[in-house]
């Protein structure tokens, strides 16, 4: 049996008497015995979180673009360089592989970035065409990402390079010198407050950490704190929300991420409902804590079915659950598990993700 395999910053986090657990062929920090310790940093002041698992894969070559845009259904093609764009990966029956973000580094270079690992044959297999080179280079660039109300204070005193002009999902396509380490520095995160992410390299990791996390006493946080976070940001998380390979866009919410107006792989299958989705992912709240699984009714009739749950500090128990759009109105009241569930945005604690934006 493989083992699975540990970050560049998990000596530093074990040393601090982090739990880990495994997923994906990696271990991932839960927490440090205290999630709403960290919780609260990332909604109140700032934390950091080891993100290196997530998957990074290079696409290089000529046609880097060209391939990217056919797998994913947002508007690669029309990226500048600096650029960051997130949408679903399909397969060739309108299946959502996994959802992830693209970063333009030039006309022939992206990093493209997942959740699950596995994707090898399936770049191979729909790529064949495209005169690319993908490689995955996860292990090559482990990353941290730094998170909360302080963030853009934290980051900018950490480096001489003016980031106040670094727009929201955008990127420094050359890399800069933070906390003494040298990487490539975003304006992204996955936690509903503004954010940044610094990518950098295995032998750069330890003076990473020192510069930035160690330097500042900033409050790492693990998955614990994410799955609050980001259930109540309304962030997608493959296998949670949606089934891989399986469900359509249009069913976990990712609807203005798909570009009907381009070509795509899977375009043909999921072009019937494009125009008229029949379901939506929505929030509900609620207050007792569901099955997941749970049928969601509205007079009487089954019309959704939960997908995740959590108890928010915030909005006590919430739900991602999708639900027939013709009930999926905010405000609107439906039933779960014979109890009473509000309808709310997907993202209850920022709708139009002024935070982020900030």
């Amino acid at each position: 049996m493989t083992e699975p395999t540990k970050t560049a910053f998990h000596g530093k986090l074990e040393a601090m008497g982090a739990g880990f657990n495994e997923d994906g062929g990696w271990l991932w920090m839960t927490d440090l015995g205290d999630p709403m310790k960290e919780y609260n940093a990332v909604r109140k002041d700032v934390g950091v979180w080891d993100l290196s698992p997530l998957v990074k894969w290079d696409f290089s070559g000529p046609d880097a673009v060209k391939a990217a845009n056919w797998v994913n259904t947002n508007d690669i093609s029309g990226m500048k360089v600096g650029q960051v764009r997130y949408g679903p990966f399909l397969n060739a029956a309108g299946g959502v592989v996994d959802d992830g973000t693209v970063y333009k580094l030039a006309d022939d270079h992206l990093f493209v970035m997942t959740n699950g690992e596995g994707h090898a044959d399936y770049w191979a297999e729909n790529l064949k065409q495209f005169d690319v080179q993908v490689k995955n280079v996860a292990r090559e660039m482990p990353h941290l990402a730094i998170q909360g109300p302080r963030a853009r204070e934290v980051v900018q005193s950490l480096t001489d390079t003016d980031i106040s002009g670094l727009r929201y999902f955008n990127f420094i396509p050359e890399k800069i010198t933070l906390g003494g380490a040298t990487g490539y520095l975003a304006r992204t995160g996955f936690s509903g407050e503004l954010g940044y992410e610094f990518f950098t390299s295995p032998d750069q990791a330890d003076k990473a950490w020192d510069g930035i996390v160690g330097a500042n006493n900033l409050t790492p946080f693990g998955v614990t704190a994410i799955y609050m976070l980001r259930l109540e940001a309304g962030l997608l998380i493959q296998g949670d929300d949606y089934d891989a390979d399986e469900t359509n866009p249009f069913d976990c919410g990712l609807d203005r991420f798909v570009h009907m107006g381009k070509d795509f792989l899977g375009k043909a299958a999921i072009a019937g409902i494009a125009a008229n989705p029949p379901n939506a992912y929505k929030t509900l709240q609620m207050a007792s804590q569901p099955e997941d699984g749970a049928v969601v009714k509205a007079d009487g009739k089954d019309v959704g079915v939960v997908r995740c749950s959590i108890q928010s500090p915030e909005f006590g128990w919430i739900a991602g659950a999708r639900i027939a759009r013709s009930v999926a109105l905010d405000g609107n009241q439906v039933e779960v598990d014979g109890a009473e569930a509000i309808v709310q945005p997907w993202s209850i604690y920022d709708p139009e993700k002024k935070k982020p934006r900030s």
